[in-house]
């Protein structure tokens, strides 16, 4: 084969073109009380998504529960979110690999009352790899059911 031919990307396309973009939105709905979503934006990686689309979002109790750990996450990656002011919603962008964690953490953890589990689901997702999050997060998104993949991920994640 020769040297031209086995060029299969254009020299267009750069490859950080080919990936999905996340966006973080964050709202303060009091003075003490926020809602964090996780967007997935419209991009060559997506082509279905003509517009944005919400992933996850966490606020009231949850959020306030796991606030301090998200919050050092983002921190770590450069964003600021503890800075928000009631009607100053913020917007962030997000690697691929934190928008999954995220967006799966705030799904999974969205209904949850019980501390103890929080803390326990919150840790095991925290442990899982990429691979691992895109899968719960895919089930979770695109399953007609998507209640029932949510609490099967929850049980696996507190049964001792």
């Amino acid at each position: 084969m020769s040297a031209p031919a086995m060029r299969l990307v254009p020299s267009t396309i750069r490859l950080a073109d080919n990936l999905p973009l996340y966006e973080l939105r964050v709202t303060a709905v009091t003075s003490s009380d926020m809602s964090v979503e996780v967007w997935q934006l419209p991009s060559p990686a997506t082509p279905r998504l003509q517009q944005a689309e919400l992933t996850a979002t966490l606020a009231g109790r949850p959020w306030r529960l796991m606030e301090a750990r998200v919050a050092k996450r983002l921190r770590q990656a450069g964003i600021q979110i503890l800075h928000v002011r009631k009607g100053q919603p913020a917007k962030y962008p997000l690697t691929e690999d934190m928008a999954l964690n995220l967006a799966l953490l705030f799904r999974v953890l969205a209904p949850m009352r019980n501390i103890d589990r929080i803390q326990m689901v919150a840790d095991g997702i925290d442990k899982m790899t990429r691979e691992e999050a895109g899968y719960w997060l895919g089930m979770a998104v695109h399953r007609v059911y998507p209640r029932r993949v949510l609490a099967a991920l929850r049980m696996l994640l507190t049964t001792p």
